[in-house]
């Protein structure tokens, strides 16, 4: 078992090089600590804590309110998850993020897809079970006064809820992207543990831009189709539009990775170590998703992006969760305060396999990791 050091969570701060809100300074100030030793801990590096530094943290805590002096210093420590399920369940709170259409004018027709909905029942249950494996994930026996065992389990979210967004298309742009940036401010705004889960590509869910967009430091909704070269683009993967797609604006999609690196066949493509591009499927024959995380391990802040390129990659991806978890963690690339996780996931496929009614499709998944240095030049970017 292995800890975690929360003052960053408990603080609201953020490990952002872009974000210096003066923590590390007021900490200093006021217990007189190494201002390195004071990032260290907000850092969640430290590889050891003295017992006067972590009696001066917890009289910072107290005297500015952030913590009462019966839940010191233990509200400081959290378990590490260990999984990928664990990693979610362990959040007090999760959103689940899904984007709706309209067939009419009426905002009242507004729909969720079925492909999303079967993807969102199998998070649920991976959530609640930790994919199954609930009843292993216990603590060593506990004798109690009269004798019995008692086991403690695994942490479950105190609050899940849903929010809903526009996909584009439905509504104006303006609504669409203003809606979007409502719900992921109001997110990234709250303070505590937490995960923001997004269901569907950017073609559905303008808040995987968003997600994107933070992680990889980009304009958000700002098209990178015109960039000279492939190599510039700001994510590390990208969502090719077929011909009748709607088409948002969004740096992580558009119709062609740059000027002069054209390409005609619609998916989901993803940057090697060597700089070249791959097709991963999303046509005949071959389909493709995506599985992305970053979290944000000092803060206890998780944003999740599960995203099939079609409605059948959708689903295939609910059953790959179900079966095949333990392929998406650890993360591909890590540094201090920091974890993501980007995984492609292709499916060999059939025509037959395009029934919207069925949820029990079989195709043998294929988990790509994406390359740690094409994620590591991006962040260095920052």
């Amino acid at each position: 078992m292995r800890y975690a050091f929360r003052l960053a969570e408990i603080l609201g701060h953020s490990p952002d090089r872009r974000k210096r809100p003066g923590t590390i300074k007021a900490i200093v100030e006021h217990t007189g600590l190494d201002r390195h030793q004071v990032a260290a801990l907000l850092k969640n590096e430290a590889k050891y804590i003295p017992l006067e530094a972590l009696s001066r943290i917890c009289e910072y805590l107290i005297d500015h309110g952030y913590a009462r002096p019966a839940d010191l210093p233990g509200a400081l420590f959290a378990v590490k998850p260990e999984n990928f399920w664990e990693t979610l369940a362990r959040r007090k709170s999760i959103e689940i993020c899904v984007g709706v259409r309209q067939a009419e004018a009426d905002p009242a027709s507004a729909w969720v897809v079925a492909s999303d909905s079967v993807l969102i029942g199998e998070l649920l249950n991976g959530i609640s079970t930790l994919g199954g494996n609930a009843k292993l994930q216990t603590a060593d026996p506990l004798s109690t006064s009269d004798g019995e065992e008692e086991r403690s389990q695994t942490g479950q979210p105190e609050q899940l809820h849903q929010t809903l967004v526009w996909s584009p298309g439905h509504v104006s742009e303006q609504e669409t992207q203003g809606r979007a940036g409502e719900v992921y401010d109001g997110f990234s705004n709250q303070k505590g543990d937490r995960a923001l889960i997004c269901i569907g590509s950017v073609k559905s869910n303008p808040v995987v831009e968003l997600i994107f967009s933070e992680a990889f430091g980009c304009t958000p909704f700002a098209s990178e189709d015109d960039l000279d070269d492939s190599s510039s683009r700001a994510c590390p993967f990208f969502l090719r539009y077929r011909e009748n797609d709607p088409k948002p604006s969004a740096s992580s999609a558009g119709v062609q990775l740059s000027k002069n690196d054209k390409i005609e066949k619609p998916g989901i493509y993803f940057e090697k170590d060597d700089g070249t591009w791959v097709w991963a499927g999303g046509d005949t024959g071959k389909d493709a998703a995506l599985v992305f995380y970053v979290y944000r391990e000092p803060l206890g802040r998780l944003e999740l992006v599960l995203s099939g390129f079609s409605g059948r990659a959708t689903r295939l991806l609910a059953k790959t969760l179900a079966s095949r978890s333990e392929e998406f963690w650890p993360p591909v690339y890590e540094e201090p305060g920091l974890q993501i996780g980007a995984f492609i996931v292709v499916y060999d496929v059939t025509d037959d396999e395009n029934d919207v009614l069925r949820t029990n499709l079989t195709a043998a998944p294929k988990i790509i990791k994406l390359s740690s240095k094409a994620i590591g030049r991006r962040v260095e970017r920052l």
